[in-house]
């Protein structure tokens, strides 16, 4: 055989080589992500003391990602999704001891209506969520024309279909963020009028929600509070806001503490584990064990010596400015209890 048809098929079987590896390497590289998503928390590595991204390149994606719903058994989730025309809520569950890749809500994903900000009540029978779906007898409108909440019921099959929350809570102006105590109180974002953002309650009593109330101005000390979130227990209020000389991000969280007779603490800026500098902080929420805090911010990953492949990379992944979910262990909250408790002596 000729030196140079004896090369060229060397070259040729070195080349095959090369690539059934590189073809290997990538089944088994596929093969541990999927394997990663099994077990709870969708098999991540859970959170200490220090925030960390939720699930990147699976939940926080190169998309903007924001709100977090979780069913009692730890097998749903639900966050929002959302872009410069949609808003839509996405799930991921798990089936036969694996999650499933992250899809649309059956109940979501119609562009004429934005849905976003779910959240599931402790027992996990009912699923609550903000929409601009129009309400009963009404034409539907443009954009953010209706800012209602909508609740769904659990069924044998999953969710009932959406119906509008009964009672005095919607009106003609904006009510969003909703999140309930354990005996069915729920907190949420009332808009009293243009820039004008307040955090309201309303008890429910014989199964009928009463007439809703504005929380005091140590829970709403400016003109712009915004999706709150209520603990189970009703002991703290975790509040969206910016507060001059008193902030860190463009939008902080903020917490109050229950006093006991209906008294709160004035809200406190929760600290940089949670407020990121030059970062938006707009949606608070606990997993459904109270283990973890878990919340939106559009922290954006700062690139030393950046040039264009490595731009290009970061527009595809998260924290690129657009926002994402993180997550960190909830006992910075007590701690945060006791600084309070300790300074009040």
């Amino acid at each position: 055989m000729p030196n140079s048809i004896f090369n060229s098929m060397k070259k040729l079987f070195y080349s095959a080589l090369f690539i059934a590896l590189i073809y290997s390497c990538t089944q088994q590289k596929q093969l541990e992500i999927k394997e990663s998503r099994k077990g709870e928390y969708l098999g991540e590595n859970k959170p200490d003391s220090i925030a960390k991204l939720f699930a990147p390149d699976f939940i926080s994606t190169h998309l903007h990602e924001r709100d977090f719903a979780m069913t009692p058994d730890g097998k749903e989730i639900y966050y929002t999704v959302y872009g410069r025309d949609y808003y839509f809520i996405a799930t991921t569950k798990l089936i036969n001891g694996e999650w499933a890749e992250p899809e649309l809500a059956t109940f979501s994903g119609n562009k004429k209506y934005r849905d976003l900000e779910p959240f599931i009540t402790s027992d996990g029978k009912r699923f609550f969520f903000m929409s601009t779906r129009p309400p009963k007898g009404k034409k539907e409108k443009p954009g953010w024309f209706y800012q209602n909440i909508w609740v769904m019921d659990r069924t044998a099959n999953g969710w009932s279909e959406p119906y509008e929350l009964k009672g005095p809570i919607n009106t003609d102006s904006g009510q969003y963020y909703p999140t309930l105590t354990i005996d069915g109180t729920i907190y949420y974002t009332h808009e009293e009028g243009k820039n004008v953002q307040m955090i309201y309650r309303s008890k429910l009593v014989d199964g009928k929600y009463q007439v809703p109330e504005r929380l005091p101005k140590e829970v709403n000390p400016t003109n712009m509070q915004y999706n709150s979130m209520i603990a189970p227990d009703e002991s703290y209020i975790i509040v969206c806001s910016l507060i001059e000389n008193n902030s860190i991000g463009k939008s902080d969280y903020y917490i109050s503490f229950n006093l006991g007779n209906d008294k709160w603490s004035s809200l406190i800026n929760m600290g940089k584990k949670v407020n990121f500098l030059n970062s938006h902080g707009l949606s608070p929420a606990l997993s459904s064990d109270g283990k973890y805090f878990i919340f939106s911010s559009n922290k954006q990953k700062i690139q030393e010596n950046p040039n264009l492949k490595r731009i290009k990379k970061q527009s595809a992944s998260p924290q690129n400015g657009k926002l994402d979910l993180y997550w960190i262990k909830t006992d910075f909250i007590e701690e945060l209890r006791k600084e309070y408790l300790a300074n009040q002596n």
